[in-house]
């Protein structure tokens, strides 16, 4: 008997990058795990092996439209559903979102939007009953989802309330929303180039913002990108690459970078010349930093530590980066599964580590020394509350305002009291593709 009688049928093309994308959703919504655990590292899906590069990037683009989308998503489909999504069955409320957002915002067809969906849900035992249930929501939706949201559109659903009441109490309700509009888009490529920025945003079709960080929508493995290999540059959002230019000139100057890891900073630190003590406390991360140094073909001391207890000496340093962990609300534009992880109890505890990495940061500074604060959250307690409570119980410190010159003219990301407060919605660009920066507060401390 010829043996093509049993051979395996092919899988659909892109069912596979449908179904990871779901598993990675039920990871975030339901698991509580990082989009990045999930996909770099020990802990990556075991599927991301076998997909091919096209799949991959689909597959991303689907879950982080999701994750973006996630508020107006669930009041569409609960207005298209009579007895609201199945709770009983995770695959199939992951078929719904993942089929109505390629109908709503992707260049998918319909139909093939609403048959990949079915077929996801009948190769799942505990969903394949609603198979009918989401072929009907998902037809309807490509008749009906347009309309819907046009009523809603003014409305901000797509961040937790708790979130959005923060913002509009500490920002003001239009900021508030301008905020999280901006985060509804796709953000761009942000590259730190080591020199000649005009020639790299030439050759990577890209443009220079005026902090110097070169901008492209270029899209795929960022690793075949032209100057990876070679180390030219780095990827790192113009908002993060900030914080570390406020220390001036510091050739041959000694600078810890607390909370180190990736490293795209102290990476800027050892480009400028310092002599850079790295620490973090997760070896993995370290390892990491190490790659891209190398990589980068850049210097820096790594040390793995708990740098609130990592004992260096006294006042042995010129100048110290504490770049804090926090709740990192400031970065939903790049890593929209944080507005669905954090919680507002998270802020408390952030804090509390954040005041201990200050205080042991003003114990190893020099007198004289620079201390930049910085932290990737929107919110106040993370940011200007930190540095308050940190001038009104130090004495020996006193803050150094950022001058308008040292952030390219943008005066509208330098506070009243002259601190760094960066906004989504800032740097607005007519493709609002090419706008925006991550939400990043930095603070300058001189040690008397």
């Amino acid at each position: 008997m010829p043996p093509s009688r049993f051979a395996v049928p092919a899988e659909v093309p892109g069912l596979a990058a449908r179904r990871i994308a779901a598993d990675l959703l039920d990871g975030v919504l339901h698991k509580h795990r990082t989009l990045d655990d999930q996909l770099d590292g020990a802990g990556a899906h075991p599927g991301l092996k076998s997909l091919a590069d096209r799949d991959r990037a689909l597959m991303r683009r689907l879950v982080s439209t999701i994750l973006r989308k996630l508020g107006t998503l669930g009041h569409l489909l609960s207005r298209l559903l009579d007895r609201g999504i199945p709770t009983d069955a995770p695959r199939a409320q992951s078929a719904l979102l993942i089929g109505a957002a390629q109908i709503l915002w992707m260049d998918v067809p319909d139909h093939a939007a609403v048959d990949l969906s079915v077929r996801l849900v009948q190769s799942d035992r505990r969903a394949a009953k609603y198979a009918g249930l989401v072929n009907a929501v998902l037809r309807r939706c490509a008749r009906e989802g347009q309309g819907l949201i046009d009523e809603i559109s003014m409305q901000t659903l797509d961040l937790p309330p708790w979130m959005l009441a923060r913002w509009n109490a500490h920002y003001g309700e239009a900021t508030a929303r301008e905020m999280a509009l901006a985060l509804g888009h796709e953000p761009s490529l942000d590259l730190t180039v080591k020199s000649d920025a005009a020639q790299w945003a030439s050759r990577l079709h890209g443009e220079i913002l005026p902090t110097g960080t070169v901008r492209t929508l270029l899209q795929g493995s960022v690793t075949m990108l032209p100057g990876f290999a070679e180390g030219q540059w780095w990827v790192q959002d113009a908002a993060a690459a900030l914080p570390a230019r406020l220390f001036g000139d510091i050739k041959d100057k000694a600078i810890a970078d607390l909370c180190a890891a990736p490293g795209g900073k102290t990476a800027q630190l050892a480009l400028a010349g310092a002599q850079v003590t790295a620490v973090d406390r997760s070896p993995a991360r370290v390892a990491r930093l190490r790659d891209n140094l190398t990589r980068l073909a850049l210097q820096a001391e790594t040390v793995v530590a708990d740098a609130a207890e990592w004992p260096a000496d006294a006042a042995s340093f010129d100048g110290i980066l504490v770049d804090a962990p926090c709740t990192s609300t400031g970065t939903i534009r790049r890593h929209p599964d944080v507005a669905w992880l954090r919680q507002e109890g998270d802020i408390a505890a952030l804090s509390a580590l954040q005041k201990r990495l200050l205080q042991k940061a003003t114990h190893l500074l020099k007198p004289g020394g620079t201390l930049v604060y910085c932290t990737c959250s929107l919110e106040p307690e993370e940011g200007e509350h930190a540095i308050a409570a940190l001038l009104a119980g130090e004495s020996g410190l006193r803050r150094a305002p950022v001058e308008s010159s040292e952030v390219a003219g943008l005066d509208d990301i330098i506070t009243a009291d002259g601190d760094l407060r960066t906004l989504p919605s800032h740097l607005p660009n007519a493709d609002p593709r090419l706008g925006g920066l991550d939400g990043f507060y930095a603070a300058r401390l001189v040690k008397s």
